[in-house]
C-alpha cells in the first residue's frame, strides 16, 4: 500500500510501464497494480521480472483514473499489463471538450 502524491514516479515490477502521478490519493494508501503485482518507485533498481503472461496493457501518453477520478496517472512508459487500483481496473481519462475559436 502506498499513498500517491502528485510528481510520483512509478514503475512496473513486470513489464515497462512506468506512470506519474498526476492527481493522488492525498491521506489515503492505495494499492497500485500493473498486471496484479505491485508497482515500485521509479528510482528503485529493476527486479527481476516475472514469469508468465500479463493481461492488458497501459498506452503511453494516456491518463488513466479511477471511476470517482479521484486518482489520476499520467501513463509515460506504455507496455504490458493492465492498472488497477485497489483490485480496480483503471479506465482513460475522457479528453475535455476545447471551446470553439469561432
Amino acid at each position: 500500500m502506498i499513498v500517491l502524491k502528485p510528481g510520483m514516479r512509478l514503475k512496473s515490477a513486470v513489464s515497462d510501464v512506468q506512470v506519474m502521478v498526476v492527481k493522488g490519493s492525498t491521506d489515503n494508501p492505495v494499492a497500485l497494480c500493473c498486471g496484479g503485482v505491485p508497482m515500485i518507485d521509479a528510482a528503485d533498481a529493476s527486479p527481476e521480472a516475472s514469469e508468465g503472461a500479463v493481461e492488458g496493457s497501459a498506452l503511453m501518453g494516456k491518463r488513466y483514473t479511477n471511476p470517482e477520478q479521484t486518482i489520476e496517472l499520467l501513463c509515460t512508459k506504455g507496455g504490458d499489463g493492465e492498472l488497477s487500483i485497489d483490485g480496480e481496473a483503471l479506465g482513460f481519462r475522457e479528453a475535455r471538450e476545447l471551446p470553439s475559436s469561432d
